[in-house]
Parts: C-alpha cells; structure tokens; sequence
C-alpha cells in the first residue's frame, strides 16, 4: 500500500533544468539513509487565456516544479513529494517517505531499481523521439493569446454566433533519476486550442493541440466551428436505430480510448480485462491495427515511464488481431509465473509502468491507429453514403458492459444528416449504446489518420471512421 506526503507550495522563477535537479538529486543521495532510491521531477509553466460571450474573462499564469522521493528499504517502499527545493525541505521529504516506507508491509514482488543498462532495453532497436520543444510554443505571451481570441470572436459577431472557449500554452519537463546511476530527463511544450461556437438552436466545435504552436490555426478553426452552428441550425428529429455513422477523428478517439486501459499485463492478471482470453484471436475488422508509439512524430510525452523505462513500439492490434498488451517491469515478472502465460504472447517490459508505488500497472498512451491501404478523405466517406450520420464530436461516454465493451453516450455540437451522398442539415443530438468491438469490426472507410483531441480521452493519432450500423438508442431534447 502506498502513501504519499505534500508540502506546501513555492514558486520558483525559471524552468528547471537538467543540471539544476541532478544537483538537487545529488544532495537528496546524501540524506537519505534507504538501500535504493527513486526521485521524480515534473512541473513547468501555464498559462491559460479562457473566453465565454465573445469576450476575453480570464488569463492565469502558473509556474510549479514538484520532487517525489520514493526510498525502498527490503522490499518496503513508500513515496512523498515536495514543491520546495531548499535544504530543509528536502531533508523532510526524505524523512517522511523513509518513515512511511518503514511501516508498510514487504512486498515481496517489488524488484530493485532499474539501471541504466536495463532501463535502455539495449538489445532493442532504439528509435529517436522527434524534437518536442518549440521556443515560438514556450514564448507564447497573453497578448498573442488575446490576438487569437480575437480572431476567433471577431468570426462568432460576423455570424452572430457567441464563442466560448480556451487558447493555452506551456512548457514542461520530466525527470527520473535514481541511486543506480539512471538519469532521465524529457522537455516538451504545448499550445492547446479549443473553441464552441453557439447559435439559438444549434452549435459547432473544434479542438486541437501541438508541441508547436505553427501546427495551429485558431482561425481555421473558429471558421469551421461557426459553419458547423449555422449548418446545424433548426435541427430535425430523427427516430433512433441503426444508422451508418462518421465520426470525426475528435469522436473516434473519445469513444475508442475506452478500451486501452485494458491493454495492460495488471488489468490481465487481475481479470478485468476485455482481452482476458482473446489474445491472439481476432476481434477487430481486417483494416484496423492499432501501435503504441511514442516515436511517432505526430505523438507527444517522454520517451520513458514511471520507472525510467525505455518506451517501446508495441503492436496492440494487426489486421484485426489482438497481439499484444503492454507491461510495467514487475507485471512482466508476475505474469511469467501465473496461470495466464501461456495465453498472453509475448511477455517482457515495454516501458508504460506508472511511478511505483500504483495499483493499476501500465497503459498504452501513445496509441497510433495505422492508415488503411485505401484512405478516403471525409468528403469521399460521405458522398458514399446513402443515408448516415455525421457525428462532430461525443460526451458523457460511460461504460455499461466491461467484456463486451459496451459504452454510451451521446453527440453534441454539430449532428448531421446525411442522405443521397450530402449533408442535408442538422438533426437532434442522440444517445448511443455500442460496443467497441462491434464498432472496430465494422469499419468500411477511414481517413489519413490525424493527430486529434477530445474531452472524454487522451489524445491519440486517428483517422475519422464511417462505421455501418451504429447503434442509436434514443433521441435527446436538444
């Protein structure tokens, strides 16, 4: 059992650096008295500019870096963290996580601090992240933020609509060093547009982020969040049922992303996994295979985990075929001498433990979906199409049926019609109910896939994707 340890918070003036917490990692050695230890460094700056009626409310700005010391005395481990990095409070981190790491009870599994040997996967090909720090990104000011929701504003009063939305930026760093000598250190920085564009009846909306803030158009956006409202605009009803669906890259990742906690060695071993049992079968349609890939240069985060792990490519779907689930160290060690070894495939660490200690194991978090062989843009998706639905974006996503990955939720904010191959207006948003394997072996055409972002997930690399029999179960009042 874990247990933790804040201290009060000190802003500090400038980002850390690599040499600045390799200094505080030296000094946070010599206090501690542990067999190992592990610390943790993250924190950066943000700043957030949030615009509602067309008009500019808030602009905040924060700056915060945060040490976790997790000290390990035979096979006792506990953890604190500390925004304060001078002489004291750093003594007192150290002395509470020893003091908790001293009562918990041994576990015995728990395996000792990775070195850099190890943490490197030296035998396997290593792939080089692409450059995640853009200074254009990090220089990002409030006025070139207000310029851009003006911008934005200035396309809601020319439509008269009423925009609402965010436009933030930051930078961060991520750290990992511990007493066996592994040293890990990843900077990024991040612009993050989000905009609601909002008539009488109807509404649009548009989302994106990137490491470098050249990627984003808030204008683009604003333009295409606007024409989405006023074509949705005195929506009609239509009955519920079964209906060949698009839906944007923003809805397929948010209601896709429900799947891949269960990609995990821990969500295995502790049967709570959809793919308990179905490893190697194939469950998906032909044209989807899905990577974990945080080399790919649409994707962003460091390329290690919570433990300092090298993050490796990991294969999760092929051609429909489940092939792998991902693994922090010790669940690779404890899934090699369980009943379910035999039925897993391929057992070894693959970099997407959580910081130790956690209850949860690992995730896929840099999920790729891979282009099919024949891509269709959105425009060609829809001129096929008969008669469909084309789904903007999706919310209040809940799970109903864990094995069969059932899930419901509902549209919003630009719900279309189509028929005869053209969108023919707006319709009242729906409730769906639909499982996620049913959904994944239903594909008929998908798109280049896109770096996208939602509400309901984590950003992902995804193509839009026209799903036939999409199951709607009712019609909402709005």
């Amino acid at each position: 059992m874990s247990q933790s340890v804040a201290f009060s918070a000190n802003k500090t003036n400038s980002m850390l650096t690599r040499e600045q917490v390799t200094d505080v990692f030296d000094r946070i050695l010599r206090l501690s008295t542990a067999d190992e230890i592990e610390v943790l460094f993250s924190g950066g700056k943000f700043a957030l500019t949030r615009f509602a009626n067309n008009t500019i409310h808030q602009n905040v700005e924060d700056e915060n870096h945060v040490l976790s010391v997790r000290t390990v005395f035979g096979g006792r481990t506990a953890r604190a963290s500390t925004n304060r990095f001078d002489e004291d409070s750093l003594r007192r981190v150290v002395q509470a996580s020893e003091a908790l790491a001293r009562v918990q009870h041994p576990d015995t599994e728990l395996l000792p601090l990775p070195d850099p040997k190890q943490a490197s996967l030296a035998d396997r090909d290593i792939r080089v992240i692409p450059s995640r720090y853009f200074s254009e990104t990090a220089a990002l000011t409030p006025q070139l933020r207000a310029e851009a929701v003006r911008q934005i504003v200035r396309v809601a009063e020319k439509h008269k609509l009423t925009a609402a939305g965010i436009y933030s930026s930051g930078e961060s760093v991520e750290g990992l060093f511990n007493s066996r000598g592994l040293g890990q250190w990843h900077t990024q920085t991040l612009a993050e547009v989000s905009i609601s564009m909002l008539a009488a009846d109807s509404s649009g909306w548009q989302k994106a982020n990137s490491p470098d803030v050249a990627n984003l158009s808030p204008l683009a956006m604003a333009e295409t969040a606007a024409q989405k409202a006023i074509d949705a605009a005195h929506p009609r009803e239509l009955p519920p049922g079964k209906y060949t669906v698009i839906l944007e890259p923003s809805a397929a990742l948010d209601i896709v992303g429900f799947m891949f906690w269960d990609y995990s060695g821990m969500a295995i071993l502790d049967q709570r996994s959809f793919l308990t049992g179905r490893i190697g079968s194939k469950l998906f349609g032909e044209n989807i295979t899905i990577w974990d890939d945080v080399t790919h240069p649409l994707q962003t985060g460091a390329p290690f985990d919570g433990e300092g792990m090298r993050r490796l490519r990991v294969p999760l779907v092929e051609n429909g075929v489940v092939k792998r689930v991902v693994y922090a160290r010790g669940t690779a060690e404890r899934m090699k001498k369980s009943e379910f070894k035999d039925k897993v495939g391929l057992i070894e660490a693959t970099g997407h433990g959580f910081p130790l200690p956690n209850e949860v194991g690992e995730m896929p978090v840099n999920i790729v979906f891979a282009a099919p062989q024949n891509t269709q843009t959105l425009e060609q998706m829809i001129s096929s199409t008969e008669r469909g639905v084309l789904v903007t974006r999706l919310w209040y996503i809940r799970e109903v049926d864990p094995y069969e990955k059932i899930v419901t939720g509902m549209t919003r904010d630009g719900t279309f019609l189509i028929e005869n191959g053209r969108v023919q207006g707006g319709v009242r948003n729906f409730r769906f109910n639909e499982s996620l394997i049913h959904l994944l072996s239903n594909v008929e055409a998908m798109n280049a896939p896109i770096r996208a972002c939602g509400e309901e997930s984590f950003d992902m690399v995804v193509p839009a994707m026209k799903i036939r029999d999409f199951n709607f179960t009712e019609v909402t009042k709005f």
